[in-house]
């Protein structure tokens, strides 16, 4: 049976470490960067630009677009090159690619609102990835390359943007429980061991 899974995380918490192993132990695909480059391709937006404004929302007009099932790639075509937010038209465009990897088949996609674009499917896990803020430092500091000083300045903007783009698009709360299946505190269980409790979640579902 096709099991997507949809991570949601907080930087630093190794969630994109925690989808990739259990992309490795599932067997199936696993999307994060490709995103971007699909996006890209979608809305001819160059994907450094997108990479550097993923999480910048600039119009109230967002929530209007980003709302409704019926709105998509598609409406941006019939409307001005001018009435539509840029950070609208890479939302808009990641929301099809992203519906079109979980039509395809199993898979991982790690962040861009995932969890809600696929909120209508029964074949979604949606997952929560947390940690305390000296672990999220730890890794920060190792895997990112950030400052120890100002790692905890770096991490706390990155929240204060992943839930303002979170919270804009989908009229929902960013690590609110009521949004996902199950939320793991990575620095209690280890990378490891939360990949294994996601891959039996999965497994027991089929």
């Amino acid at each position: 049976m096709k099991r997507i899974v949809a991570i949601s995380r907080e930087l630093g918490s190794g969630g994109r470490t925690i989808g990739k192993l259990v992309a490795e132990k599932k067997s199936i695909p696993y999307y994060d960067r490709e995103l971007i480059d699909e996006a890209a391709k979608v809305s001819g937006i160059p994907s450094e630009y997108i990479e550097k404004s993923d999480q910048r929302v600039t119009s109230s007009l967002l929530y209007n677009i980003a709302m409704g099932s019926s709105y998509g790639y598609g409406m941006l075509e019939e409307a001005s090159s001018q009435s539509i937010p840029i950070t609208t038209k890479v939302f808009c465009a990641q929301q099809e690619i992203i519906r079109g990897y979980a039509d395809a088949g199993s898979c991982v996609i790690v962040g861009r609102c995932a969890d809600y674009i696929l909120r209508d499917r029964d074949d979604v896990l949606r997952v929560f990835i947390y940690a305390d803020m000296d672990k999220r430092i730890e890794h920060g500091v190792k895997e990112y390359g950030m400052q120890k000083e100002t790692a905890h300045k770096e991490i706390a903007r990155s929240d204060h943007e992943r839930a303002h783009h979170y919270n804009m698009f989908t009229d929902r709360t960013w690590g609110d429980r009521r949004n996902y299946d199950i939320m793991l505190n990575s620095g209690e269980f280890g990378y490891e061991n939360c990949a294994k409790i996601i891959c039996e979640i999965m497994d027991s579902r089929t």
